[in-house]
């Protein structure tokens, strides 16, 4: 989403809550990183700017932005990584071998919740999905790593 600060000072009154200078840095932080940011990286950034401001701070305020919407989380390797919602929600496979990244279409994984709510009556809000699983690199390692296992 390409939203200015006013922007998010607009979603945050509209949904009856403040700006406060804590919210504020946290949320600038993961503006500026245009991608994937970890928790700790947030609190590095804002901990340069407000030396006061603790780590439970920066999760309490990750977990509070992520109810709003503006900002998603995924987990990738066991690890959580936090990027400012766009307005049409992506998603992404990961290796968990050498954990690159791939982009998931949104319109696959909509029929995949289209059918979920056709069969299961259950209706899917998810922003942003993460599968991990093998690359088809990984994929043809593993196959030559038991080729060369099976070979007396």
């Amino acid at each position: 989403m390409k939203a200015s600060a006013r922007d998010y000072r607009d979603l945050f009154h509209q949904q009856g809550f403040r700006v406060t200078p804590q919210r504020q840095l946290i949320l600038d932080a993961v503006r500026k990183r245009k991608g994937h940011i970890s928790p700790e990286e947030i609190f590095q950034q804002v901990h340069r700017k407000a030396p006061s401001i603790h780590r439970a701070t920066v999760y309490r305020t990750l977990d509070f932005l992520c109810d709003l919407r503006l900002v998603v989380a995924t987990r990738i390797q066991r690890h959580a990584y936090y990027e400012i919602a766009g307005k049409v929600a992506h998603h992404h496979l990961v290796c968990r071998r050498c954990n690159r990244v791939f982009p998931l279409d949104n319109c696959t994984v909509q029929r995949w919740f289209a059918q979920i709510k056709e069969q299961k009556h259950f209706q899917v809000d998810i922003d942003h999905l993460t599968l991990s699983g093998l690359c088809p690199a990984c994929q043809a390692e593993d196959r030559r790593d038991l080729t060369l296992r099976r070979r007396p």
